[in-house]
């Protein structure tokens, strides 16, 4: 197969229909029901795949008796028709909301400390010149975030590339790192412990992000570089409200950023732990797609979030 020139899509006539059948294709498996799906005869969707095949040189979807599905290069289409179909139903909602006298909106994803921190201020500032900007906000690990804003469903992202992803898509700007802390309830038997040991804390219960997560990985880091035996009893969760109420009702440990921490624990109600080695877990940052351009609406906020970073660099917060 030769390399396709720069203007393939035009050359090969692709238009929104060939998207949208190999989205059906990818979910039906099956060329009658793909059709159904799109309200098309079989004969038609037949040509329709049939054709871009042609112009690319290429199978894109392997037949057999029961169906086809996608090779390698079928893969590729659906994945690319699933982000394209996915701007272009942003684009719409996008002119719908200015139409409307609104200012559009934007999808933001963050790891739990920015959410609560910097991008609450950085949306509050630019709420007073944009009243009408609707933003929504997903927080998650990063390993969910990313893939996430591959696929259209982010404007942009507070996080980390996780392993397995390379760089080459994003636009990555360091922010900084999060420090972790231990925090338990007052009153828990291990807030008068000095010095505080890794081995007295083992014995307790513990809620901790699940296996993989960033923040685990450090935590099981500390429990194997000490040489000491984690401990036994954890419940895995990614709430920090789970993780709270966890703690509040019983001798359990959980981990947080110093961020998250220092917002959501009443001082009366639960203590951070004392612990002697200072942990923390590599930079996050403003991370968007090198390939697309944001939204009036998404560049005004990354441009509040830059200042705010700036300012905070100063002060020496960062």
């Amino acid at each position: 197969m030769r390399p396709l020139d720069d203007d393939w899509f035009l050359q090969a006539r692709l238009k929104l229909r060939h998207l949208q059948l190999f989205l059906a294709l990818d979910e039906q498996r099956n060329l009658h029901r793909a059709a159904a799906q799109l309200g098309i005869s079989q004969p038609a969707a037949s040509k329709l795949l049939g054709d871009v095949e042609a112009q690319l040189g290429i199978r894109l979807f392997d037949r057999h008796p029961r169906g086809l599905d996608p090779n390698w290069y079928g893969e590729v289409m659906v994945r690319h028709a699933q982000t394209m179909l996915s701007e272009l139903h942003n684009a719409g909602e996008e002119l719908n909301a200015l139409c409307q006298g609104n200012a559009g909106k934007v999808a933001i994803g963050t790891v739990m400390a920015p959410a609560v921190t910097l991008l609450a201020s950085a949306i509050e500032r630019v709420h007073r010149s944009h009243p009408r900007l609707k933003v929504s906000v997903e927080v998650d690990v990063s390993k969910q975030l990313v893939p996430r804003l591959l696929e259209g469903e982010l404007d942009f992202a507070i996080t980390r590339i996780p392993a397995g992803f390379s760089s080459e898509p994003f636009v990555f700007e360091e922010i900084g790192e999060e420090e972790i802390c231990f925090v338990c309830r007052e009153g828990h038997p291990l807030t008068g412990a000095d010095p505080l040991m890794l081995e007295a804390m083992a014995v307790y219960p513990w809620a901790l992000q699940p296996q993989g997560a960033l923040m685990r990985q450090r935590v099981d880091a500390l429990f194997l570089y000490h040489a000491v035996e984690p401990p036994a009893q954890v419940v895995d969760t990614t709430d920090i409200l789970v993780a709270l109420a966890l703690i509040d009702r019983s001798d359990t440990i959980t981990a947080m950023t110093r961020q998250v921490a220092d917002l959501l624990c009443a001082p009366t109600r639960f203590r951070i732990l004392p612990f002697h080695q200072r942990l923390s877990v590599q930079p996050f940052g403003l991370v968007s797609l090198r390939r697309r351009r944001l939204s009036p609406g998404a560049a005004t906020l990354m441009t509040m979030l830059r200042e705010l970073i700036g300012h905070q660099r100063q002060q020496g917060l960062l």
